[in-house]
């Protein structure tokens, strides 16, 4: 068995920086740093908030920006956190209004001078709100295409946060993944009413395994702790899992933040409005996301199916079913 990782997060960082950034890295270097304030509804260990963290954090070693941050952030404390940053100066908020999108979006447009990109299931709003998605959905399509052919029960389970649309988006299209391949397979979805509780994420995937799941989508850390207690496989999102679980988690739909951030980047240093939606920058076919999978652990046929479906979504003659309803 060999391990093939289509797209490690190390490189999927870095090509997409290069893929998006292009000549404004060079131009960054030379210039002084953005000052950049990450604030983080949950902590940086997190996987959602580990990607923004990471390409933060690399932009600051290379001279980019210069980064703060704050974690943790309860959503009642959000928009005073947004505010003291723009008022210490910072020419740039990234975080996340999940939670909070019409107090975020009240806080941008009382600091108009300070540009605010964050993750968002709304729209953009003025000049200086920007929003993205993490849409790491086509990865998630193709894990599910490797675990249709895999499972043995016919029954895979997903534990995600909570029914916003993103998160319906990521399982529905693992769960398509899935019946694209077994038409016959049915998905269990868990949701456990928050971003960060593994412990609350580890029993959402016990009971899944309870109820007849042999597979797990976690979109949530913690689901494949339940999946390593009881021996079965896991499919990991947003980050590679496979290096801390290397006997369970086989596959992972990837995601990275450093093209949103570089695009971001790019509007900031040039003067140009930030309110418009960065999303389309972290799709597999512009190189800010993929899949990363253990080769040989699903059948060869289910691999060659997959990849052949990868290619397409690449070239755009695929397109992975964008479903934001809440999964049944």
């Amino acid at each position: 068995m060999t391990t093939e990782i289509r797209l490690s997060r190390r490189a999927l960082l870095a090509s997409a920086a290069v893929l998006s950034a292009g000549t404004f890295l060079s131009a960054a270097r030379a210039a002084a740093p953005i000052k950049v304030a990450g604030i983080h509804g949950s902590p940086v260990e997190n996987a959602w908030n580990s990607v923004l963290h990471k390409a933060l954090q690399d932009a600051a070693a290379e001279g980019v920006i210069e980064y703060v941050f704050s974690e943790g952030v309860s959503g009642t404390d959000y928009a005073r956190a947004m505010r003291e940053y723009a008022e210490q100066g910072h020419q740039l908020i990234i975080g996340e209004a999940y939670a909070v999108e019409t107090e975020a979006r009240e806080v941008a447009a009382d600091y108009p001078e300070t540009a605010f990109v964050l993750g968002s299931s709304g729209k953009e709003a003025g000049d200086n709100f920007g929003v993205f998605g993490t849409w790491n959905h086509d990865g998630a399509y193709l894990a599910g295409m490797l675990a249709g052919k895999m499972t043995k029960s016919n029954v895979v389970g997903s534990v995600g946060a909570m029914p916003i649309p993103e998160v319906n988006m990521l399982i529905n299209a693992f769960g398509e993944g899935v019946k694209a391949v077994n038409p016959d397979a049915k998905l269990l979805v868990s949701f456990i009413g928050t971003f960060f509780d593994p412990p609350k994420a580890r029993e959402a995937g016990l009971a899944q395994i309870d109820a007849g799941a042999d597979i797990l989508f976690g979109e949530r850390i913690g689901t494949a702790d339940a999946a390593k207690a009881r021996g079965i496989k896991s499919v990991g999102s947003l980050i590679d899992y496979t290096p801390r679980y290397p006997d369970t988690v086989f596959a992972n739909a990837l995601w990275g933040f450093r093209p949103i951030l570089n695009a971001a980047l790019a509007d900031v240093a040039a003067g140009k409005p930030v309110g418009k939606d960065y999303t389309p920058f972290g799709l597999l076919k512009e190189g800010g996301s993929d899949i990363a999978y253990v080769k040989g652990v699903a059948p060869a046929d289910a691999e060659a199916a997959m990849e052949a479906r990868r290619a397409e979504i690449k070239a755009g003659t695929f397109e992975v079913p964008r479903n934001m309803e809440e999964p049944k």
